[in-house]
């Protein structure tokens, strides 16, 4: 297994702050801000159009239309770090739409790691020592914005071990 590949959920700190108001372009041009859906598990995943992990966006988006009567948001946040997405915001929208026929929230093409990292995942990494080693890594949010668990990119979006996180967390 390559060193890059993350297929454990991660020690999340104890203690780790609540996210704050962040807020994501979207593909679109418009802005998501994740205080909006505060109360509500979010499933944030950095992701990718030309990955060998890609075809997981049909198991995000199934989890999302399992769960989202019940509260959970899946959140797309497509990037590049790993020079593995379209160059445009528009080719992304197409490609996930025609391939996948997603209609999950997605962010514009934004960075997930580095110094030059979206503030979210600064907060991330600072406050949960988590940081993406590779598209397809999956963070869930309970409803007060605290990090619950991490998954890296081979743990399959519909997996028992993300499952059960969200039902417990859909059950509280």
């Amino acid at each position: 297994m390559k060193a890059w590949v993350l297929a454990a959920v991660v020690a999340i700190l104890p203690g780790a702050a609540a996210a704050e108001r962040f807020v994501f372009s979207t593909l679109e041009g418009g802005e998501i801000a994740l205080d909006g859906w505060q109360g509500r598990p979010v499933l944030v995943v950095n992701t990718a159009s030309l990955c060998g992990f890609t075809p997981q966006y049909a198991g995000l988006q199934a989890l999302y239309e399992r769960y989202r009567d019940r509260g959970l948001v899946v959140f797309a946040v497509p990037s590049d770090d790993f020079n593995q997405e379209f160059g445009s915001a528009a080719e992304v929208k197409e490609f996930c739409e025609v391939n996948y026929g997603l209609d999950l929230p997605m962010a514009d093409i934004t960075r997930v790691k580095g110094r030059d990292a979206h503030p979210f995942y600064v907060w991330l990494r600072e406050s949960a020592g988590f940081e993406p080693r590779w598209n397809f890594n999956k963070v869930l949010l309970d409803g007060a914005g605290a990090v619950v668990a991490a998954w890296g990119a081979t743990t399959d979006p519909e997996s028992p071990a993300i499952t059960a996180r969200i039902e417990a967390l859909l059950a509280e």
